[in-house]
């Protein structure tokens, strides 16, 4: 299928680790339909020149720009829609930019969106609730619920919406010091306030290619709400994995949310919330999240043990 003939998918974010895995994705395979529309704030960017090396098409556009973002999207199919809290720690921020992408998805006419998402978590533990603190005045788990909150922002235009819940990325283990670290005595140990409980996980990679899947599927998850995971595993489980890919042991390290909260590294306290609100409301969060439905949309999904055959190398130890 010539290049003329494909259906374009914008997709913001795509020098990052959700949109960059979908860019590759729909490069990747030739018999898609699609054709990748790479948006960024700087072309000139070595993320960016790699991509239009593999024939994406880079465009500039910057979500606090509704303009730029119409210009972006017009003549595309579908668009893959994102925001980053970890650049700016601001909710209000992301609640704007995700109407901004709502605005010019309806005014280009797009006919399939779909916006990561997560849950507003406080439809589940109300900012009355003292079980976790409230933080910045008004929110339980700030990356979770400005994303959850700004769902209505596509819903209430009528734009035909696939909702994306993703999960968290065994790449954090990489990139974000979630690894395993060496405690007092030497040895490796990942530190998390789970408990016994499951946390659904996944590659960063595998969350653009289930959101291939979904554009692949036409209008079959238009208007649904998709859950996707690799595992859910708790953290023995996670452990001994890395244990068993290490080739050295690595413990669990089980803390309450109250001392991984006092951690005080950037989104200590978010990230306490966020794993406490998994810890404590598991049954939900795991059900929400399917591998299985995974599966279908991305048949390489990877596990937690394959994920780390092929990544290893690259998890810092200190």
């Amino acid at each position: 299928m010539d290049m003329a003939n494909k259906k374009i998918i914008a997709v913001v974010g795509a020098t990052g680790a959700q949109g960059g895995g979908l860019v590759r994705a729909i490069l990747s395979d030739s018999s898609s339909g699609f054709s990748a529309r790479a948006l960024t704030r700087n072309a000139n960017s070595d993320k960016a020149k790699g991509l239009a090396k593999l024939g994406a098409e880079v465009v500039v556009a910057n979500l606090d720009d509704v303009e730029s973002l119409t210009r972006a999207f017009t003549g595309a199919y579908g668009v893959f829609c994102l925001t980053n809290f970890w650049e700016h720690f601001s909710p209000e921020k992301e609640l704007a930019q995700a109407k901004n992408m709502a605005q010019a998805a309806k005014a280009a006419k797009v006919q399939h969106v779909i916006w990561s998402t997560l849950e507003d978590t406080r439809k589940w533990v109300p900012l009355s609730d003292d079980r976790m603190p409230t933080l910045m005045g008004k929110y339980k788990v700030p990356h979770f619920d400005a994303k959850g909150e700004a769902d209505k922002a596509f819903l209430e235009l009528g734009l035909p919406t696939t909702l994306l819940l993703t999960s968290f990325y065994w790449d954090n283990m990489i990139f974000f010091g979630m690894g395993p670290k060496k405690g007092h005595d030497g040895k490796l140990a990942i530190t998390l306030p789970m408990g016994d409980k499951k946390l659904p996980g996944m590659a960063a990679e595998d969350i653009g290619k289930c959101a291939l899947g979904l554009f692949k599927r036409d209008r079959e998850y238009v208007g649904k709400t998709v859950g996707i995971a690799g595992e859910h595993l708790t953290g023995t489980q996670m452990a001994a994995a890395l244990t068993k890919a290490l080739g050295q042991e690595v413990r669990y390290n089980a803390v309450s949310p109250e001392a991984y909260r006092s951690f005080g590294f950037p989104g200590a306290e978010d990230l306490g919330n966020m794993f406490q609100f998994n810890r404590d409301f598991e049954s939900a969060f795991c059900g929400a999240r399917n591998p299985e439905v995974a599966r279908s949309l991305n048949p390489s999904l990877q596990t937690f043990e394959a994920w780390l055959a092929q990544n290893k190398s690259r998890i810092p130890l200190e």
